[in-house]
């Protein structure tokens, strides 16, 4: 059966649904908001969720390695129907935010900021692709200044500055950064990366780290693995998971391990699972 999504909220209607009468799979067209809006209709369920990906930033696609879908390469229809054939179903962990979920990561900061800012967007800007974003990028941290937070993670409390707290499940994190090298989406871990400081200087040399892959040799960046952390603020400030805007801190950010069946195409990275597939197609 193929359905048609209209506005926010209709890809968890028509996930719940097929969830309910037990189909073993569902293939959601779109981006990570999309795909995210299935996974908090398929949560705790045996269907499976396949991607097939026509969105804007398409990360989580990105990180499965599949080819993307858009008006210029409209002939990838063929790759992605072979790489969807020849998948293998992974149990993955999926985390939860103030009580809904996410499957690639949630953010506290500046990048939520500038995803509040961003959203939602018209249909000419998503035509756009990823550039409204980086314009409203250099915007938003011209401005964004950082906050005092108190973060608790496996019963230690860091007070510090910081401009962005970032918990991931995936490896790969915006458009061009593989930040988390070393996560699993199956371990029951979030990867956790806390940038401390405050103003543009520090956004710039965050950045610039990133860029250059010496983030994790720089002492204003904190990174910890646990399957939980609790963010506070002052002043409060936004909260995003997958790319979507959801309110402002607090926010307890945790993990449910193996919560859900995913389609996983051959090209995947491998490092990128820790548990062998529960079936191969």
């Amino acid at each position: 059966e193929l359905v048609e999504t209209q506005k926010a909220g209709d890809a968890t209607w028509f996930a719940m649904q097929a969830a309910r009468a037990e189909l073993d799979m569902v293939l959601v067209a779109g981006g990570d908001g999309t795909i995210n809006e299935a996974v908090n209709g398929l949560i705790g369920s045996h269907t499976t969720l396949g991607i097939v990906p026509v969105g804007t930033g398409n990360i989580l696609a990105h990180q499965m390695r599949m080819p993307i879908l858009s008006v210029i390469t409209p002939f990838h229809v063929a790759e992605v129907g072979d790489a969807l054939l020849q998948s293998r179903i992974q149990r993955v962990d999926v985390g939860i935010v103030n009580g809904r979920h996410f499957i690639c990561w949630a953010g506290v900061g500046l990048d939520a900021e500038i995803t509040t800012y961003m959203e939602p967007r018209s249909r000419y800007t998503k035509r756009l692709r990823t550039l409204p974003y980086i314009l409203a990028a250099f915007t938003v941290a011209s401005e964004f200044k950082g906050v005092r937070a108190r973060i608790s993670v496996e019963g230690r409390t860091l007070n510090t500055r910081a401009l962005l707290i970032l918990a991931s499940n995936i490896q790969l994190y915006a458009a061009f950064f593989n930040v988390a090298r070393h996560a699993y989406m199956d371990d029951g871990m979030l990867d956790i990366f806390i940038f401390k400081g405050l103003g543009g200087a520090y956004a710039l040399r965050h950045v610039f780290q990133l860029f250059s892959g010496r983030y994790l040799r720089d002492p204003a960046v904190v990174q910890i693995l646990a399957p939980r952390v609790q963010v506070e603020t002052s002043p409060h400030v936004a909260v995003h998971l997958d790319g979507d805007p959801l309110g402002e801190t607090p926010a307890l950010i945790s993990l449910k391990p193996a919560a859900m069946r995913f389609l996983v195409p051959p090209q995947a990275p491998g490092d990128l699972f820790y548990k062998p597939p529960e079936l191969v197609l």
